[in-house]
């Protein structure tokens, strides 16, 4: 057995050698259904074993520690059943689907918390008579997964994130996009939770939590930041995820990290789970989310909301996007802030057109009422399952700059990594830091005024207002859309002034 720390290309070889023992046994998107469980099984293995390495030094010999570890379970994070631990799961060679399945059944009764996580796969269920993923191969998926050490000190604390990231990228339909999947690249969660940067004891929430990614990234910058001092108050986290294996794994992601977690399974939108004794929305220091883009909910869910979510309007059946912004709003106490990831067309839809139109009108409440505080447009071609560019919206309750909007063009801050962009970590810095600072830089940032906002009919896309520095001068589509029916309107009002004019004089056009 290996070692040494796996790095992201060792991780992906991993893993694509693993989908490669069970191809053809299942669809490709379901690979993540078993190889994920899986790791997560030798990860509680091998932490346990580091754990019980360290009893055993400490209380003088391993037997002793069996024995103490038997009556007293709470001595470490996750008890493992000796026929549950990785080395005896390994030897298997007959009835292996009935083996496993009762291995992970045993752990959840042992760690009550695990139940419905760690059991959730059934590895001897069988469909027209057959078995879907057969002894064989699934022999040949354990001793893929068993080639490397997953304990404390092996491997990131995000294996799991990372793991899931790679096989939903590499192998589900459509990227995911098909079954409401949407795993945050690493680089954008990580620039979200320096930009919310959450303080001791706040609470965080996530509504669509997915794997648990941005949770975990606003931890992994608590601990960072705080360097695990004990006596500072610890972060509670909170998500709520509507499909079952994605809500396994958030769950599995939580423990793993130690994380004061509470992940509840649900359709947020219909039914929030976190609510208080009164049935009125509870509310948290710090939301961050990535919403599925342009979801759409039937009119009923908006009309009939009992929790009061939807106070700035309805949004348009083609696009839940401010649906989602006005629940995350809403589940904000008085003076709690919010970063969402959106696609870019949600800051700019509607903007420049003639009448009414539900996506800028709801912008509108949210500009006058001044609580946008900061929109990043973020380098295209990032995420796993479209090539458009995304925007990061910050809402505060408790802005500091009043009036003011801090519009951050970050979307040539972008290295090339095979068929995909990434930020780089100075340029994750760097928008960080203009934040926080409240700076402006030449092609990169502006400080705009509500005033200047409305007039541009409350378009907050960065590009509108800020030019880059050697890139090309050919307006978006959406800008140069805007633009064209801020003329026209222009011209309108002009000729009815005119006409105005020419009546008063006798004349008539």
């Amino acid at each position: 057995m290996q070692e040494n720390n796996l790095d992201v290309c060792t991780l992906e070889n991993w893993l694509w050698e693993a989908a490669c023992k069970i191809r053809g046994e299942i669809d490709a998107p379901k690979y993540k259904d078993y190889i994920l469980p899986i790791i997560f099984l030798k990860r509680l293995s091998d932490v346990f074993e580091d754990e019980l390495n360290k009893l055993a030094d400490d209380f003088g010999g391993k037997d002793v520690v069996e024995q103490l570890l038997f009556e007293d379970h709470s001595l470490v994070r996750f008890y493992i059943p000796k026929e549950a631990r990785w080395e005896n799961i390994a030897k298997q060679t007959v009835n292996l689907g009935e083996y496993l399945t009762d291995a992970v059944r045993a752990i959840a009764r042992e760690n009550p918390k695990l139940q419905g996580v760690i059991d959730a796969v059934d590895f001897n269920t069988t469909a027209a008579g057959q078995r879907i993923i057969s002894d064989d191969k699934l022999k040949d998926l354990l001793d893929v997964l068993g080639k490397y050490k997953l304990g404390l000190d092996d491997v990131e604390p995000d294996i799991l994130g990372r793991a899931y990231e790679y096989l939903l990228r590499k192998f589900a339909e459509g990227s995911g996009q098909s079954a409401g999947e949407f795993y945050t690249p690493k680089e954008v969660a990580i620039l979200m939770a320096d930009i919310l940067d959450p303080n001791p004891g706040e609470e965080i929430y996530d509504p669509c939590c997915g794997s648990g990614g941005l949770l975990i990234k606003c931890y992994l910058r608590f601990k960072d930041r705080y360097n695990e001092n004990p006596h500072v108050a610890p972060l509670k986290f909170y998500g709520q995820e509507i499909l079952h294996s994605t809500f396994a794994m958030a769950k599995m992601n939580a423990f793993i990290h130690d994380m004061e977690a509470e992940i509840a399974l649900g359709d947020t939108m219909r039914r929030p789970a976190f609510l208080n004794d009164d049935g009125s929305l509870r509310k948290f220091d710090i939301v961050t989310a990535n919403p599925m883009w342009r979801q759409n909910f039937s009119e009923d869910v908006y009309e009939n909301d009992p929790y009061e979510r939807f106070i700035f309007g309805y949004p348009p059946s083609s696009t839940a996007d401010w649906g989602w912004i006005q629940h995350m709003f809403a589940s904000l106490n008085e003076n709690g802030k919010m970063a969402v990831v959106l696609d870019t067309g949600a800051v700019s839809r509607g903007s420049g057109k003639i009448g009414r139109d539900r996506e800028r009108d709801i912008r509108k409440e949210f500009v006058k009422r001044d609580f946008i505080e900061c929109v990043i447009l973020l380098p295209e071609n990032l995420f796993y399952n479209t090539p458009s560019p995304a925007t990061i919206l910050i809402i505060n309750k408790n802005k500091t700059q009043e009036n003011e909007i801090l519009l951050i063009n970050a979307s040539n801050l972008f290295e090339k990594r095979k068929s995909k962009n990434y930020i780089p970590y100075k340029s994750i810095k760097q928008i960080s830091e203009i934040y926080h600072n409240w700076r402006e830089e030449e092609g990169l940032s502006k400080i705009v005024t509500i005033e200047e906002i409305t007039k541009n009919d409350y378009n907050l896309i960065p590009s509108r207002y800020i030019t880059q520095d050697n890139g090309d001068d050919t307006l978006p589509l959406e800008d140069a859309f805007v633009l064209l029916k801020e003329a026209e309107e222009e011209r309108r009002e002009a000729d009815e002034r005119l006409n105005e004019i020419l009546e008063n004089l006798g004349f008539s056009l």
